[in-house]
């Protein structure tokens, strides 16, 4: 009797540490929007998508210590791209294969067992500012700055989080997951690389106006880094409910227009999101398929702010760029289902006949 007391005791004080996880990244991301687009930041967007890595990443506030040499560590390794943008310029296909490279070696340094957010953050210097610079040298240190803000400003908020929602005094962090095996570290960094390539390779043409997509292609080379072979699947139906749960936001938002309301929606999507992603309410989906539908939402929506505070037509360009993430993760779901194909003959193939 006693056992089973004590395993309940424990699933419920399990159960409401991961809820105040949820309130927390709901509370922070909505912070993060409100204080990116209250001040009019270049790229707003990074922000709350930021705040969203880093709250279902980190559990526990960083010291000002840790969080100001994490952020010195984020300049330093997403700068690595501006290394990238003189061979984009003079000498492409170099570039091209240089920038493949730099996407794999940080993918799979998360991957075997490094620290995921300065992987997640390595990635997105890649492939953000080296695209950005073959424009302009300008827009590129307009994402550095956007990215360095934004980090700083999500660690900020996850202390402050963390102040207003505490944790219980009994609550234990959780285990991190073990590392993937060498080999298959190696071939989910390559089968991620591969994902986030051709949204790259787009970019070029126009950096300014493809650099969701590209934010886009590295949330879904991030999903991407698992085995479950859901995964495929999972990468599509992440963006349908991302662009869904945009469209309704969007409406809501139209009710009443104004940052306070739009903070208010903020929280109340993102909980909505967050209570599935710690499986407070479990679901069949990973937690990666609920992450990377709450960073579409984001960056869908977030273009559509600036669009409508630009004066285009919204709904033209929300259609154009809804069909561009469908077609990057379309694009996603072939590579992926057609590599672990050809890993899965190869592997038979080499194993000797039973």
């Amino acid at each position: 009797m006693s056992t089973d007391a004590g395993a309940s005791a424990a699933a419920t004080a399990a159960t409401a540490a991961r809820s105040r996880r949820a309130l927390r990244l709901a509370i922070g991301t909505a912070l993060c929007l409100a204080t990116s687009f209250g001040f009019q930041w270049a790229i707003p967007m990074v922000a709350p998508v930021l705040a969203v890595f880093l709250f279902a990443t980190v559990g526990r506030p960083l010291p000002a210590k840790a969080g100001l040499a994490l952020a010195l560590l984020v300049i330093a390794t997403t700068g690595t791209g501006l290394l990238l943008i003189p061979f984009l310029r003079h000498a492409p296909l170099s570039g091209v294969l240089m920038t493949a490279l730099g996407l794999f070696l940080a993918f799979r340094y998360g991957l075997r067992g490094g620290n995921g957010l300065v992987s997640t953050f390595l990635v997105a210097g890649i492939a953000l500012i080296s695209v950005a610079g073959t424009a302009d040298m300008g827009l590129a240190l307009s994402v550095i700055g956007a990215l360095a803000r934004g980090l700083l400003l999500g660690v900020v908020m996850l202390a402050v989080c963390h102040w207003l929602i505490p944790e219980p005094g009994t609550a234990t962090p959780a285990a991190k997951p073990p590392a993937p095996v060498a080999s298959d570290a190696d071939w989910m960094a390559w089968r991620a690389t591969l994902v986030v390539m051709p949204a790259f390779l787009l970019a070029m043409a126009d950096p300014a106006g493809y650099l969701p997509i590209v934010m886009k292609a590295v949330s879904l080379g991030r999903q991407s880094c698992t085995t479950a072979r859901s995964a495929a699947t999972e990468l599509l139906g992440s963006t349908l409910l991302g662009g869904l749960l945009a469209i309704l936001f969007w409406f809501a938002l139209g009710l009443s227009v104004n940052l306070w309301m739009f903070f208010l929606w903020t929280i109340l999507f993102a909980l909505v999101v967050a209570r599935r992603l710690f499986a407070i309410r479990p679901t069949r989906a990973t937690p990666g398929f609920w992450l990377n539908s709450l960073v579409t939402m984001i960056i869908l929506l977030g273009q559509s702010v600036e669009d409508s505070a630009a004066g285009k037509d919204v709904y033209h360009a929300f259609a154009v760029r809804m069909g561009l993430f469908i077609g990057v993760s379309l694009y996603g779901v072939f590579m992926l289902r057609w590599l672990d194909h050809r890993r899965q003959r190869t592997v038979s193939t080499a194993s000797p006949a039973i």
